[in-house]
């Protein structure tokens, strides 16, 4: 296969900083040799930076740098139109406002090509405020309701093609604001929270998803958040939630995912370096792209951090 890797250091849409950092972490902890190994052709297009903050404004207070993150989206919904013509791209993070834009370019291809698109989001937080109910101001919170074509987006670039709600899988869900859920309650966005994955379990729920995506011949779009994954086994993130995926848990999606065939663009977000511990989150996050690609459990390499 061939991967195109695009570094977005970008950390205006959280309040924690660190996260701009995350392309050069993920760099330095192997992402391309460990595709490499695999048999990919991997190309690495550097950093993207973003266009002029354009003059946007909005009522909410709290807003948080909203003509940096405007500009943010526009560059990247052009920048994942772009990329995903010949490649799978992989774009690295930087905090999860990027998706607004890697997604909703990824929607305009697939648009394009005559083919639906499906979204499965890995995340601790279903990150559905519009720029109106975020009380943090902290535009990490909107890219799903951004990109699904909920109303109040009126300073973020015009939407291309929206993804459907029904088209989107959250997993690993366990922190939704009341804004949130009563904004979910009249979206048949697909959520499957830490509750019941413990009790029927994450092979199955994914099964029913990806089964779902094959038959309408659907591209998939995958949102890797860190705060997925239990901060016990990784800890740099500035939004960690208690009880996320364990290490099997995040190799089973993973694997199963690859098994599909069916992934066509991957974000890597909300790593921040600064938090880590000699780099361990970021070499996790390697070693569960490179399972996405095709590395098999058996093929493991023993890592020392000692």
């Amino acid at each position: 296969m061939h991967f195109t890797l695009i570094g977005i250091p970008q950390q205006d849409g959280a309040a924690q900083p660190g996260c701009e950092m995350g392309p050069s972490a993920l760099r330095c902890a192997g992402l391309a040799p460990a595709l490499e190994r695999l048999g990919h052709n991997v190309r690495d297009a550097g950093n993207l930076a973003p266009r002029p903050a354009p003059a946007v404004s909005h009522p909410n207070p709290a807003l948080r740098a909203l003509p940096e993150v405007a500009a943010w989206v526009e560059t990247l919904a052009d920048s994942a139109y772009r990329e995903s013509a010949d490649a799978v791209p992989i774009f690295m993070g930087g905090d999860h406002a990027l998706s607004a834009g890697t997604v909703s370019g990824i929607a305009r291809r697939a648009a394009d090509e005559g083919q639906p698109l499906f979204v499965l989001w890995l995340d601790a937080h279903t990150d559905f405020h519009d720029l109106a109910s975020t009380e943090s101001g902290n535009l990490h919170g909107t890219p799903v309701a951004y990109f699904s074509g909920r109303p109040g987006f009126d300073a973020f670039p015009p939407l291309p093609a929206a993804v459907p709600p029904e088209n989107i899988c959250m997993m690993g869900i366990r922190s939704v604001d009341p804004a949130e859920r009563r904004a979910l309650s009249e979206a048949p966005v697909q959520i499957h929270d830490m509750r019941e994955i413990d009790e029927v379990g994450m092979a199955p729920l994914l099964r029913a998803f990806l089964a779902r995506v094959a038959a309408a011949g659907g591209r998939l779009h995958v949102s890797l958040d860190v705060d997925f994954l239990d901060p016990a086994i990784a800890p740099a993130v500035g939004t960690t939630v208690p009880g996320g995926a364990s290490f099997r848990e995040a190799h089973l999606v993973m694997e199963m995912l690859h098994d599909s065939g069916l992934v066509s663009s991957l974000d890597l977000v909300e790593l921040n370096p600064f938090l880590d511990e000699r780099g361990r989150t970021a070499h996790l996050l390697v070693d569960l792209t490179a399972s996405l690609m095709g590395e098999r459990i058996m093929d493991r390499r023993t890592r020392s951090f000692a």
